[in-house]
């Protein structure tokens, strides 16, 4: 006998065809479909960790036609050819199970069911007992003693008994059983109208296939009928089902057996695919598939110093001086930056070397530290001089902090995060695991590695020393040879360089200091909003009740779905991927055109989400020593360049509805000052018409006109006082649909007309401005030739699914090209003023802060004596902040809240 681990044979068509259809359509930042492999890998995986096998095949498919076709033309006659994101697929896949040291078979002129049912009858008869990881229900009539099956993606187990549980037939009646049912997939004949329960009865009835038919003449009805009828081809579905154990073949199950991975080789292929965790796992372990066993540690130790007296740190102060560039990382207690406080702090002057001083772990036992005062107030003098350079990964937020302690950082010189998001916005998130392991090929040691997840996570001054460490020493180390790897990408690329140098940088200060100022917000005005909320939700409901005729939960899609479809029987214009019909937001839009009851619930669930975000949620986030919220802004999160914000997400109020105006009510200006809010005005149609160099467009913003109305009059044929709102509306909708590549389709959705009389505006608009056609035309070119867009700045937003082969991801792709580069440029313009309008206010000394950005907003705080000279000011740099062909047009508004000065 041989060993007690069986044999184990993959079925690779199975799994390919299953992670293709029933996983999310992955792809890397080339736009190259990645999903299958992964989820045939994965299941791999999965499967060497459970059974560590040390003999394995998998069987594949071969090209091409087989027995099978030859005995019936029709066989698998239905089934339409590989898809070519899945074809596409294929190669890189047998690449990677061959680098796993995984034997690979593909037999020419049989199935992969044939190649597996013969070894696995050969290995039984040589001693072995067999394990087959597959999908295909065929394969239950090979299960005997010693052959079992696994399915690894739904972790069931079938052995003799578990097929009799399955189908109600022993493995040695699955092919008779199959023979009747047939199979639609394969296009296998069986009876019409049999399904399991008949084929069942029947072979309890009569044994086998052959007493089925030999019985025919006794069984009633249409299904006897069908059965007689079926006679003639019933014995040929039966050779079609069985899988042939015989199969002639060079090899044997002996030989069989699993090879160490070609480590280099699957370092490559995972970096190609962009499989980031399990390159972090080959990085670190230097297996495939790593073990309990192994261990955790880097394969050569890098100089990671703890600083415990004053006599080494003040060592490490001299070689931060003295050092042309040096890393720097903060410590903390919190992801908040108002309260954080400092723990430890990093440094590292040359890769690989890195020190952590602890400043304030307080766990019971902690060592003795030195003193966080003593060591600051030696750092300081370094921290703020601008001559002295830094670099590290986010120092917005280390900059926050360090405020906290009474220290300005300056000279930050380069940020590993920003250098990352300006060479590519897209290609990965840009935290610092993530980086590491693109451009250093590096798996870092994790925050939750060292503290623990959810509930338990510790914060980092009650991490051990020891253990904190390595970590912190670590986002030093990392982020200075992150930069040495990510700044000459940029200095190749001048304009990239000239953004991140000339914008991004400089602009880290400035929302620095509008973070810590934060906004006041009226705590009691939002309550009182809440309890309207509620009574207004308590309405809806009410009128909601009634229209359904009774009480549901209007926060639970089963029970909408319930009474929207089966009760009220309303036309269903969707269905979610399991077949049900869709509750989802757009479609309950368009029902709620013709039917009152999606109505509410929309108007429910926008109330619900204002009250659990906003009325509900902002006076928990005042921060209770200055009174005022403090957001945090993103600069490395919005592919076109655009800021973001969380905590609160500023960016999200609605300002189209009269309760979201109502937030914005509650964001107010302290006694003696007033709101000033300034607004570009239609840049992105402006920005079209510089890009475009449309002539008409051109001509109607430099005369000033309103550029709804001159739309509506050139769509429309009609002098410009003649067009009327609904006219200037639809031509609205067009205005803005186009610059984000609004299809006919959608326009006819948003106007509420027909997708002919859309397609017929849309058609007028290019014919009155072949200017904008022209431009979206290039825009498309310009993607699929380099795989990029440019903002008016030289900003690059990367459409990796430009070539893609499905349809839908190639249009969103080029939706997006065509719109990147208006609000990229937008954004960049907005940034520009920031800087510009920053420098003014803090060299003038004008009582006055910037306090708020939000898409093409900005909003001060200013007092009374000062609104005049600000409100000139600020309009004069913000229009000033771009040379367009048009001029840049800003609205300011005043007032004691963001709304009224909105």
């Amino acid at each position: 006998m041989h060993s007690q681990k069986p044999l184990v044979l993959v079925d690779g068509s199975s799994y390919l065809y299953r992670a293709f259809h029933a996983l999310p359509a992955l792809t890397n930042s080339r736009g190259e479909p990645t999903g299958a492999v992964y989820g045939v890998l994965n299941m791999l995986r999965r499967l060497i960790a459970d059974q560590d096998p040390e003999q394995m095949a998998v069987v594949f498919d071969a090209k091409g036609k087989t027995f099978r076709d030859e005995l019936y033309t029709e066989y698998k006659a239905h089934r339409p050819p590989m898809p070519g994101e899945l074809k596409g697929q294929v190669a890189p896949l047998h690449e990677a199970i061959e680098a796993m040291g995984l034997p690979l078979l593909i037999v020419e002129g049989v199935e992969a069911d044939d190649v597996i049912g013969t070894l696995a009858r050969r290995a039984v008869a040589e001693g072995f007992s067999v394990l087959i990881s597959t999908g295909d229900k065929d394969m239950a009539q090979l299960v005997n003693g010693q052959v079992t099956l696994v399915n690894t993606m739904t972790d069931t187990v079938m052995d003799p008994a578990g097929v009799v549980e399955k189908f109600g037939v022993p493995p040695e009646r699955i092919v008779d059983y199959l023979a009747l049912i047939g199979d639609t997939v394969d296009n296998v004949p069986g009876v019409p109208k049999v399904g399991p329960k008949t084929a069942l009865k029947w072979l309890e009835q009569y044994g086998s296939l052959d007493g089925v038919m030999a019985h025919a003449g006794e069984i009633k009805g249409k299904v006897g009928e069908n059965l007689r009828e079926s006679l003639d081809h019933l014995p040929l579905s039966r050779q079609l089902v069985t899988i042939h154990c015989d199969v002639p073949l060079e090899f044997g199950p002996g030989e069989l057996k699993r090879r160490p991975a070609d480590v280099e080789q699957l370092k490559a292929i995972f970096s190609r695919l962009e499989f980031r965790s399990w390159l972090g796992e080959l990085l670190q372990h230097g297996e495939a598939v790593p073990s309990a066993a192994v261990s955790e540690a880097p394969a050569e130790a890098p100089d990671y110093q703890i600083v415990a007296t004053r006599e080494a740190f003040l060592e490490w102060v001299e070689r931060l001086s003295a050092a042309d560039l040096f890393a720097f990382d903060t410590e903390t207690t919190s992801l908040d930056y108002m309260v954080a406080e400092i723990v430890g702090v990093s440094f590292a002057v040359a890769p690989n070397q890195a020190a952590y001083v602890p400043l304030a772990h307080d766990y019971a036992g902690a060592p003795d530290q030195l003193n966080r005062e003593w060591v600051l107030a030696q750092l300081q003098p370094l921290l703020e001089d601008p001559e002295h350079r830094k670099v590290g990964q986010n120092l917005k937020y280390d900059t926050n902090v360090l405020a906290n302690h009474g220290i300005t950082l300056r000279g930050v010189a380069h940020d590993t995060m920003l250098e990352s998001y300006v060479l590519n916005s897209t290609a990965v998130r840009h935290d610092m695991d993530t980086l590491a392991l693109k451009y250093l090929g590096r798996k870092t040691v994790t925050f939750e590695e060292v503290a623990g997840k959810g509930v338990k996570q510790l914060t980092f001054n009650q991490v051990p020393v020891e253990t904190g460490a390595h970590y912190a020493a670590e986002d030093a180390d990392v982020a200075l040879q992150l930069h040495r790897a990510l700044w000459p990408k940029l200095e190749a690329e001048p304009a990239l360089e000239g953004l991140y140098q000339g914008l991004e940088l400089p602009l880290v200060p400035v929302l620095s200091r509008m973070e810590r100022h934060g906004v006041l917000v009226d705590v009691a005005m939002l309550q009182r909003q809440s309890s309207e909320l509620v009574e207004r939700m308590l309405e809806i409901e009410k009128q909601a009740y009634e229209e359904a005729g009774g009480p549901f939960n209007l926060g639970s899609p089963k029970q909408i779905q319930t009474i929207l479809f089966e009760q009220l029987q309303l036309p269903v214009l969707k269905k979610t991927p399991k077949g049900q019909p869709s509750t989802g937001e757009e479609v309950l839009q368009e029902l709620a055109l013709e039917y009152p009851l999606p109505r509410l619930i929309l108007e429910h669930r926008s109330l619900a989400k204002l009250k659990s975000t906003y009325t509900d949620r902002l006076p928990e986030q005042v921060n209770p020593r200055t009174g005022r919220v403090h957001t945090s802004y993103h600069q490395a999160v919005a592919a076109t360049g655009r800021l973001s914000s969380s905590d609160p997400n500023l960016q999200n109020i609605p300002v189209r509805t009269a309760e979201g105006r109502r937030i914005r009510q509650a964001f107010v200006a302290p006694p003696g000052y007033r709101l000033v809010a300034a607004d570009y005005s239609q840049i992105e149609l402006r920005i079209m018409a510089h890009l475009s160099g449309d002539e008409r467009l051109l001509q109607a913003f430099a005369a000033g006109e309103d550029i709804h109305r001159a739309t509506a009059a050139e769509v429309f044929g009609l002098a410009p006082d003649q067009v009327s709102g609904e006219q200037r509306r639809s031509a609205k909708a067009i205005n803005f649909g186009l610059i984000y590549g609004m299809s006919a389709f959608g326009l006819a959705k948003q106007l509420g007309i027909d997708r002919a009389a859309a397609q017929g505006y849309i058609d007028l608009y290019f014919a009155r401005y072949p200017g904008v056609r022209d431009y979206m035309d290039a825009s498309r070119r310009q993607a699929r030739d380099r795989g990029y867009v440019e903002t008016l700045f030289g900003r690059r937003l990367y459409v990796p699914d430009i070539r893609a082969s499905n349809m839908q991801r190639r249009q969103y792709a080029e939706r997006t090209a065509i719109n990147a580069p208006m609000q990229g440029t937008a954004a960049d313009i907005i940034k520009r003023a920031m800087l510009e309008v920053d420098e003014w206010l803090r060299t003038s000394g004008v009582d006055a802060r910037m306090i708020m950005q939000v898409h093409d907003e900005l909003v001060f705080e200013v007092g009374e004596g000062a609104v005049d000279t600000v409100v000139a000011n600020v309009r004069e740099l913000m229009a000033g902040a771009a040379e367009l062909a048009v001029p840049l047009v800003v609205d300011v508004g005043v007032g004691e809240n963001w709304d009224e000065a909105h």
